[in-house]
């Protein structure tokens, strides 16, 4: 199962009553974080979250409300005994910009590790997540990311006898190893039926309506987009402003054919984001205006009826 919390859905600036930009996912006991706006900290601790485990950071760009509590937070997790190689990810400029920030947060007992995205698309494997990031329309560069996580095919006894595999392999081949001997390498395909439906969440904000966003998110499990502006009337200012309105992030969703849209970012001016539901339903109908620390657990296809 993959856990999702949405930490933070403010734009621009905090309130109050609304985090910056921040979403946190859990999975087999690594976290991921995309963005890190000011208020991430307090989002974690209110949700009972560890900052220890974060072993990956994505961030869409770097305008403040999207990275300015990066250094409070690599303070902490450096409090927290963290020791192990922490994976920043992000458009060109990543570690210049992390470095800048650090000159606050200059000693840490762990290492960065950065991947800057050059290309179009890109995807990256780490810890289980398969992250798959992808450039959207911004006034600067910026991303959304695809986070999976994939599920191989189940044993076949019938398989792995056909391939004349030693009983003695078939556990570490279940696990994806790949065994060479003296006469042959052995592979997981060999011992594994087709593969499964895995879980999927995408993450958008700070961007027009695109056509890559909609083949990024297809069919996803859950479809976190920005929606800066709820009132209809706003679309020019979004398109000046390279953002969404929410009936552009409920079509998004509609045409992606997602199961649910949490929308999120929000500006400052937008008080009340769930009176706009009733309209955004009836263009697409399983949407839902985020909240701070509003949470999902994702599971797998075949265990929702265990």
């Amino acid at each position: 199962m993959l856990e999702i919390c949405l930490l933070g859905c403010g734009g621009m600036m905090p309130l109050p009553y609304r985090r910056l930009t921040s979403m946190m996912a859990r999975y087999n006991g690594s976290s991921l974080l995309i963005d890190c706006g000011e208020g991430t900290q307090v989002g974690i601790k209110e949700k009972g979250w560890s900052f220890k485990p974060i072993d990956t950071i994505c961030f869409t760009h770097y305008h403040a409300d999207h990275i300015s509590g990066l250094p409070g937070l690599l303070l902490t997790m450096g409090n927290a005994e963290r020791t192990e190689p922490l994976l920043m990810i992000g458009p060109r400029g990543l570690e210049r910009v992390v470095s800048a920030l650090r000159v606050i947060a200059p000693d840490l007992p762990f290492e960065i590790e950065f991947h800057e995205l050059r290309e179009r698309t890109e995807t990256i494997e780490t810890r289980g997540y398969v992250i798959n990031a992808f450039r959207v329309n911004h006034n600067v560069a910026c991303y959304g990311y695809s986070v999976e996580i994939r599920r191989c095919g189940r044993f076949d006894v019938n398989r792995a006898r056909e391939n004349k595999i030693d009983l003695r392999y078939w556990s570490r081949l279940q696990k994806g190893e790949t065994i060479t001997l003296p006469d042959r390498v052995l592979t997981s395909d060999m011992v594994l039926g087709p593969e499964r439906k895995g879980i999927k969440c995408t993450y958008t904000t700070d961007t027009r309506p695109t056509q890559m966003i909609v083949d990024q998110a297809l069919e996803a499990d859950l479809f976190i987009c920005e929606g800066m502006y709820g009132e209809a009337e706003k679309k020019e200012k979004a398109m000046e402003k390279k953002h969404m309105t929410f009936y552009e992030a409920a079509r998004l969703a509609r045409d992606a054919r997602v199961k649910e849209l949490w929308l999120t970012h929000y500006s400052p001016s937008l008080v009340y984001p769930e009176n706009y539901l009733p309209g955004l339903q009836k263009v697409f109908k399983n949407v839902r205006a985020g909240r701070d620390g509003m949470s999902a657990t994702l599971i797998f296809e075949d265990q929702k009826d265990t």
